[in-house]
């Protein structure tokens, strides 16, 4: 049975095509079926891969690679996870937080896989629906977070946050951001959000600039439902899901974030502390600020 992967890049850039083309040849040498993104397959410009589109890109592969940064990641998530296929994130950006492995891993990388010399990882999504006067006006889901969020940057917005069923707070404010444990290092973090290990399970909202007495970010329970409320006589909102995902949000609307019914399956080839990977991404002084005194 032949065995199959899909190549996800950033084909905009030089070095992540000439990376691509060397994964996909390296694969393709070891007997698997190499499909990439329609809009992708002309810059890699290679015979041995198949063209492939739609949400069913990786239906029946047995990995996708993200070569990129993290926003290469979260595109390929959008086709992995409703296919349940396992996603190999490969830096080719700065940061990467969701990147498995850095580019120098990249040979070694492509020998795990071809040997299947690696573990799976399940990480927690958000699904959040938008409703108006009863209808619903907007569904989609989130690896990393769901963002409530002002339109007019002159204008402060209003919202009334709900977990539970239960009133919570209102906000005058810039937004609210929802997210998952896997997207509290990344818009959450910023908006002064705590960082969250990947295997705990629970759901993260971060205030943006709250103008307010209790404006701080809060965890809860993973099976807890947060509604977020764009006041009637407030200014227009936008809901933004991994940074990808764009919904306007009339006066009036009704946000409901949850926990996602299906995950997104993770590749790791040599499981490390998060202690580490927060330490390096991050380089975090271990030392302490002053460095060794003595």
């Amino acid at each position: 049975m032949t065995r199959a992967a899909l190549l996800v890049t950033h084909t905009g850039r030089k070095d992540s095509t000439a990376h691509a083309r060397t994964v996909a040849r390296d694969l393709s040498e070891a007997g698997f079926e190499v499909r990439v993104v329609a809009e992708e397959a002309s810059d890699l410009d290679l015979p041995e891969v198949t063209p492939v589109s739609g949400v069913d890109a990786a239906n029946g592969v047995e990995i996708v690679f993200a070569l990129g940064g993290d926003g290469t990641f979260l595109r390929a998530a959008e086709l992995a996870r409703p296919a349940g296929a396992p996603l190999l994130g490969i830096n080719l950006g700065r940061v990467a937080f969701l990147a498995e492995a850095e580019i120098s891993d990249l040979d070694q990388a492509v020998r795990d896989v071809v040997g299947r010399a690696y573990s799976v990882d399940e990480r927690l999504t958000i699904e959040v629906s938008a409703t108006l006067g009863g209808e619903v006006i907007a569904e989609s889901w989130a690896l990393n977070e769901v963002t409530v969020e002002k339109r007019a940057p002159e204008r402060m917005l209003e919202l009334m946050v709900d977990v539970d069923g239960r009133p919570l707070s209102r906000y005058g404010c810039d937004g609210v951001i929802c997210a998952t444990p896997t997207g509290s290092t990344a818009y959450a973090f910023s908006a002064g959000g705590p960082v969250v290990w990947p295997r705990v399970e629970a759901l993260l909202l971060v205030p943006i600039s709250a103008h307010a007495l209790f404006s701080r970010p809060l965890v809860t329970a993973p099976d807890s439902r947060i509604s977020v409320v764009v006041d009637p006589y407030t200014s227009q909102a936008r809901m933004c899901c991994d940074g990808r995902r764009v919904f306007e949000l009339p006066p009036g609307a009704h946000v409901t974030v949850r926990r996602g019914l299906i995950p997104v399956r993770v590749a790791q080839l040599r499981p490390q502390p998060f202690t580490d990977k927060l330490v390096a991404k991050f380089g975090l002084p271990v030392q302490g600020w002053r460095g060794n005194s003595r």
